[in-house]
């Protein structure tokens, strides 16, 4: 599993977490693949073969998000200027949730790659224009970045 994957699953998580409201233990567990196997009931979002450095990521940048998750929307809000937050996609807001997480806190990765796999995840699961505006607030971020460090 690469963490283009992942960071997918990650998203997938984060967007969870925003519409229940909490964190689901027995999805992040499963996930995992730590779930027993009567508990394995969401099978699309099941990561296979994860390794220690995916789990790493994993538990670094969803629980990182998790416990930074204030400020985090605040960066949003403050960047989302076309918007109300309260509008926003939740789907956009889960991908931004995690390219900020990781530009701001993940030195490894370059900014780039942070900023063209939250447009791909925009493309494959957000409206027509979230890639762009998406892109456009990450931009900003970037610019900004060590103001909000």
């Amino acid at each position: 599993m690469g963490r283009r994957d992942v960071r997918e699953n990650v998203f997938k998580l984060v967007y969870e977490t925003g519409v229940c409201g909490e964190v689901n233990e027995l999805t992040v567990s499963e996930a995992t693949q730590n779930a027993s196997v009567e508990e394995k009931k969401y099978s699309d979002i099941v990561f296979k073969g994860i390794d220690k450095d995916d789990k790493k990521y994993f538990d670094k940048v969803f629980y990182g998000i998790v416990d930074n998750k204030e400020e985090l929307e605040g960066i949003i809000k403050k960047y989302a200027r076309a918007y109300e937050f309260s509008r926003l996609y939740k789907v956009d807001r889960a991908i931004l949730l995690v390219a900020i997480y990781e530009i701001l806190n993940l030195d490894d990765i370059p900014y780039k790659v942070s900023v063209n796999e939250a447009v791909e995840l925009a493309k494959a699961y957000s409206t027509e224009k979230s890639a762009s505006y998406i892109n456009g607030i990450l931009a900003s971020v970037i610019r900004d970045m060590e103001a909000l460090k």
